[in-house]
């Protein structure tokens, strides 16, 4: 995938991976547009352009005509928002749960649904989904997300098919656990008692910006991670009962 001289939408950029993101697609030669709720209370590099766009809203799709309408040079899509609750399933509300699954994954759809369509009709265009190691694992505590990740995973696979004929490119990025504020500080205490390793957004981010260049449609981020994931495919029952004996830590932190 070429990066230079392209205008790439970026959903998520106002933090953590999304917002380690923007020089490097700056350095790359890319202009990029960070989409957000309230994108005059975002503190952007100079240079890079703001849209509005609420990720969460009923009306998304009619939001993202508008957005089309005015930015008509987007050839690339990258949707690194996300929403996540630690916790039990018990402890978490009905809001809790509808603001994950409109985030992280109806957005997701939304957003593929209408710049396929665009895309394909231009004859150009790039979608790139980040997603999540558990999107391949569930996880205690991350029941929420792990459905929505999982789905993320599942719509960009059976989008990625669907375009197979079209010059459209749907690219797939999970990274494993990852140092941002979206983590709350017990997650972090979690990570550090079961030695989890954490990513830099930074790190993160040139592996993105690498699976683009060298057009991976699925890259799994993070060992022994990847290796989890395929044993999970394979043999869950080997990652039930490792996970099992983990509970009793992680339980202290949900």
């Amino acid at each position: 995938m070429k990066l230079h001289d392209r205008v790439f939408l970026l959903l998520g950029g106002s933090g953590g991976i999304g917002r380690a993101l923007i020089e490097p697609l700056r350095a790359a030669g890319a202009q990029v547009i960070v989409a957000s709720r309230r994108p005059g209370q975002l503190s952007l590099p100079e240079g890079v352009k703001t849209a509005q766009l609420d990720l969460a809203a009923d009306d998304l799709d009619a939001q993202l005509e508008s957005l089309s309408e005015g930015w008509p040079d987007i050839d690339g899509v990258i949707h690194c928002a996300g929403q996540n609750q630690f916790g039990a399933l018990a402890s978490l509300s009905v809001e809790d749960l509808d603001a994950q699954i409109a985030v992280n994954l109806r957005s997701a759809m939304l957003v593929g649904r209408h710049f396929a369509q665009r895309f394909a009709s231009a004859g150009k265009g790039d979608l790139v989904f980040v997603g999540s190691t558990f999107g391949s694992i569930g996880y205690p505590g991350y029941t929420a997300y792990c459905a929505t990740k999982f789905g993320l995973r599942g719509f960009t696979e059976a989008l990625r098919r669907e375009l197979a004929d079209t010059p459209v490119q749907v690219l797939h990025v999970a990274p494993r656990a990852t140092a941002t504020s979206m983590n709350p500080e017990a997650v972090n205490e979690m990570n550090r008692a079961l030695g989890n390793t954490m990513d830099d957004p930074a790190a993160v981010a040139g592996q993105i910006l690498a699976a683009m260049r060298q057009d991976r449609p699925r890259r799994l981020l993070g060992w022994p991670e990847k290796l989890f994931a395929v044993i999970n495919g394979v043999l869950p029952k080997v990652v039930d009962r490792a996970l099992k004996k983990q509970l009793p830590v992680i339980r202290k932190f949900m």
